[in-house]
C-alpha cells in the first residue's frame, strides 16, 4: 500500500469511529486546551458548510444547519477519534448582509484572534459554492488567512449542481487566482454532500494535513 492510500485508509477508518459535539466557544477563553491538531472550516452562510461536516464525519445531524444567515457567532468543536486524534472547528459563517455591524465587528475579532492565536491549527478549509466561484467574501478570509499565515484548503461545495464543463472551468479559475494567495494550498477539492463526491479525498486531505 502506497503512502497516501495509507493516509486515505487512515482518514477513512477515523470518520468511521466516534465523533461526537465537544463545546461551543463564543470567545478565545472558552476554547478547549491545545492538545490536538485541529482543521477549521470556513464558509460564507448558506454555502452547505454544515452539510459538508455531516457527510465528512457520517452523521446525519452533527453539525445543525441554521435557516438564519449569520446564526452561529461561536466556534462549534467537535472530537474525532478515540483516543482523541484530531477536533475538527466549525468556524462562524461570513457575509450576512443581513447582520448588524456589531455583530460583524465582533466576528472579525474572534475569527482573528483565534486564526492568530491557535498554533494547533494545521488547516482551514474555506468552503466555495460551486455554482458562483469566489466572491469578495471568500477572498476576505483568504487574507485573513494568508496574513495569519494558516495554510488552507479551497473547497468547493455542491458540485454535482454544476455541468462538469463549467466546474472544470470554476476550478482552473479559482487554482488561477489561488496561485497568487501565500496560504493557499494548490489542491482544489470539489464535493458534493449530496452524492458524497469527493468525500473521501477530503477526509484524505484533513487527515494529511493534521499529521504534518
Amino acid at each position: 500500500m502506497t503512502d497516501e492510500a495509507g493516509i486515505a485508509e487512515r482518514a477513512r477508518r477515523l470518520f468511521s469511529g466516534p465523533i461526537e459535539f465537544l463545546k461551543s466557544a463564543p470567545k478565545l477563553e472558552h476554547l478547549p486546551q491545545p492538545t490536538v491538531p485541529e482543521i477549521a472550516f470556513a464558509g460564507r452562510s448558506n454555502v452547505g458548510k454544515s452539510s459538508l461536516i455531516n457527510a465528512v464525519t457520517n452523521r446525519s445531524k452533527l453539525a445543525r444547519a441554521s435557516n438564519t444567515p449569520g446564526r452561529t457567532q461561536e466556534l462549534n468543536y467537535f472530537d474525532v477519534g478515540k483516543p482523541l486524534t484530531l477536533r475538527l472547528v466549525d468556524m462562524p459563517g461570513y457575509g450576512f448582509a443581513e447582520a448588524p455591524k456589531d455583530m460583524v465587528k465582533r466576528w472579525r475579532f474572534l475569527i482573528n484572534d483565534f486564526l492568530r492565536g491557535r498554533q494547533v491549527l494545521k488547516r482551514a478549509l474555506v468552503l466555495v459554492d460551486a455554482r458562483h466561484g469566489l466572491k469578495d467574501v471568500d477572498r476576505d478570509i483568504m487574507k485573513m488567512l494568508d496574513d495569519a499565515a494558516v495554510s488552507y484548503h479551497l473547497v468547493l461545495t455542491k458540485a454535482d449542481k454544476v455541468k462538469p464543463t463549467d466546474l472544470d472551468a470554476t476550478i482552473e479559475a479559482i487554482r488561477t487566482e489561488a496561485a497568487k494567495h501565500p496560504a493557499a494550498h494548490p489542491l482544489i477539492l470539489p464535493t458534493s454532500s449530496e452524492t458524497g463526491s469527493g468525500i473521501a479525498e477530503l477526509r484524505t486531505a484533513i487527515v494529511e494535513a493534521a499529521q504534518n
